[in-house]
C-alpha cells in the first residue's frame, strides 16, 4: 500500500523552493514517492518561455540524487492544456487500488481552485495538501470555504484513499521562478537558488537571456 505524492508546475525553471517543498512533504506525509509533473500548457498562466522538453530535462537533473523524488511526464505526453482533473484521474486509474494519492498545491493556487476545470471532483481521486508559509496574501473565496467545511483535517489525521484536504507548513523560502528568470535576463547571479546542474544546463543552452 503505497503513498504517492504529486506536485505539478511549469518548473520554469525548477528551483530550491520546489525541492524543499517536495522533500518536506515526503517527510510529513511519510510518502513512498513524490512525482514532479511539469505542465505542458497550464490553463491559468501564460505559456512557458522555455519549451516542455527543456523544462523536463531540468526537473530530471534537479531530482537525480534525491531519494523518493521522481519525474512524471504524463502531462507533457498529452501535448495539450494541462488540466489537473485529467492528470489525477489518469494517475488514480494507473495506480494499484490500495495506493493513496496526495495532490500537493501552493496556497495561492489553492485559493484559485474554484476557477479550475471540474474542481469539485478532484477529491474523487486524491487528498489535497496545501503548502502554507508565513504572510499569506491570498484569501479563500466563499465558495471554497463552504467546500472545505466537512473536508478539512489535520494532515496526520487523514484516513481513507480520497476526499480530504489538509494544510502543510513549509520552510519559508522567498524564491520564485519569475525572480530567477528576471535575474538571469539582467545578468545577475542565481547561484544557490537552484541546483548547480540545472544552472549549468541553463547556461549551456543560454536560457532566459
Amino acid at each position: 500500500m503505497a503513498r504517492i505524492g504529486l506536485l505539478g508546475g511549469t518548473f520554469n525553471p525548477i528551483h530550491i523552493g520546489h525541492l524543499r517543498s517536495a522533500i518536506e512533504s515526503i517527510e510529513l506525509l511519510s510518502l513512498d514517492e513524490l512525482r514532479l509533473t511539469p505542465n505542458f500548457l497550464p490553463p491559468h498562466r501564460e505559456n512557458p518561455s522555455v519549451d516542455a522538453e527543456k523544462r523536463l530535462t531540468m526537473v530530471k537533473l534537479a531530482v537525480e540524487k534525491i531519494p523518493k523524488l521522481v519525474v512524471d511526464d504524463l502531462e507533457l505526453k498529452r501535448n495539450k492544456l494541462s488540466y489537473t482533473f485529467d492528470t489525477l484521474k489518469a494517475l488514480q486509474k494507473a495506480l494499484p487500488i490500495e495506493d493513496t494519492l496526495f495532490f500537493i498545491v501552493g496556497w495561492d493556487a489553492f485559493c484559485g481552485l474554484p476557477t479550475w476545470h471540474r474542481w469539485q471532483e478532484l477529491l474523487n481521486y486524491c487528498h489535497i495538501l496545501v503548502l502554507q508559509r508565513p504572510h499569506l496574501s491570498a484569501k479563500i473565496p466563499h465558495e471554497l470555504a463552504i467546500f472545505l467545511q466537512d473536508k478539512l483535517v489535520d494532515y496526520n489525521q487523514i484516513t481513507g484513499r480520497v476526499g480530504k484536504i489538509a494544510y502543510l507548513q513549509q520552510t519559508p523560502l522567498d524564491i520564485s521562478s519569475t525572480k530567477i528568470r528576471t535575474n538571469l535576463a539582467q545578468g545577475k547571479s542565481v547561484q544557490f537558488l537552484l541546483p548547480d546542474n540545472v544552472l549549468d544546463y541553463i547556461n549551456l543552452h543560454k536560457l532566459y537571456q
